[in-house]
């Protein structure tokens, strides 16, 4: 579950920067859906771990 962010925000990112700007903006995209990917898994997890 911790992982869920990192696909959506990728596949979202990529197909909202192909929408955008074609091909160049699917790849900006798809970088930008991968570092708001890892950072919502990071805190996602760390919430999760918190609870205990």
């Amino acid at each position: 579950m911790g992982c869920l962010p990192l696909p959506l925000l990728f596949l979202a990112g990529f197909g909202l920067g192909w929408l955008i700007d074609g091909s160049t903006g699917a790849l900006w995209g798809a970088g930008i859906g991968l570092v708001l990917g890892l950072l919502a898994m990071g805190w996602l997890v760390r919430a999760i771990r918190g609870r205990r």
